[in-house]
């Protein structure tokens, strides 16, 4: 089924924006990588969240080779958040980048934040992209963390997606989903599950916004133009979360 159309890319007359935010755990670049590159490039995002970069070796180099094959370009993250990374147009000016690295816990993964303040038309906003814990209350815990970030940012707009590991009904996804607006409930479009690519039978990828901004759609690109199936299931192990959202210009 092909879904109703999402809105394109545009700068609207009062300075606000529209813009197509993108999330995609891309397994560090393990699966094919050109079937991956083309469901981005079909996606047609000003912002890429990705979790699961390459962060090992020759990881930037990677990165670079993904962000260049797509028409993007590199804004933070990869290895140096311990997988998050962040990817934008050139419709994108940067204010300012950090990747954050959480608190180890022993026995389990190093976990970060790739984050970034960019102004895109009369718009200043805030992004966040992460991969919370397997373990649930590590899980809990980080989904308190990305609260705490973005309170930090000091910015009136944020985004925030990422990897979960968690289903809507599960603790750390109720705490986002508690103080941010959950893309998908709000204005669901496409289809709603992400996880495994050939079967999906959970939603454990989200996009997140703050209040105020306008959500116009969000789900898996499923019959988006340029979008195949077979992409879909040849390019990493999740399947990828497209948000339409209009940003309110940035008060003076």
């Amino acid at each position: 089924m092909v879904p109703t159309p999402l809105p394109d890319s545009r700068t609207e007359q009062d300075g606000s924006a529209v813009i197509r935010v993108l999330s995609y755990n891309i397994r560090s670049m393990r699966d094919d990588c050109e079937a991956l590159a083309r469901v981005i490039s079909a996606c047609a995002p000003d912002l890429v969240l990705i979790q699961e970069a390459p962060r090992f070796f020759r990881w930037r180099k990677r990165a670079a080779w993904l962000a260049a094959r797509t028409d993007l370009v590199v804004l933070s993250g990869g290895g140096t958040a311990a997988g998050p990374l962040l990817l934008c147009s050139l419709r994108a000016t940067v204010e300012r980048t950090e990747d954050v690295l959480l608190p180890l816990t022993p026995g389990l993964h190093r976990r970060g934040f790739a984050t970034s303040v960019v102004r895109i038309a009369g718009t200043r906003i805030g992004l966040l992209s992460f991969h919370l814990s397997l373990q649930r209350e590590e899980r809990l815990a980080q989904a308190g963390m990305v609260l705490e970030r973005l309170d930090a940012m000091g910015v009136e707009h944020a985004i925030a997606a990422g990897d979960l590991n968690d289903v809507p009904t599960g603790a750390a996804f109720r705490r986002l989903a508690g103080r941010l607006q959950d893309c998908w409930a709000v204005r669901p479009w496409g289809a709603e599950n992400t996880f495994p690519p050939g079967r999906p039978q959970r939603r454990i990828d989200a996009v997140f916004a703050t209040h105020g901004i306008d959500v116009l759609g969000c789900g898996v690109p499923t019959g988006l133009p340029g979008v195949t199936e077979a992409d879909l299931r040849a390019a990493t192990d999740h399947l990828p979360v497209l948000a339409a959202l209009r940003v309110p210009a940035t008060r003076p």
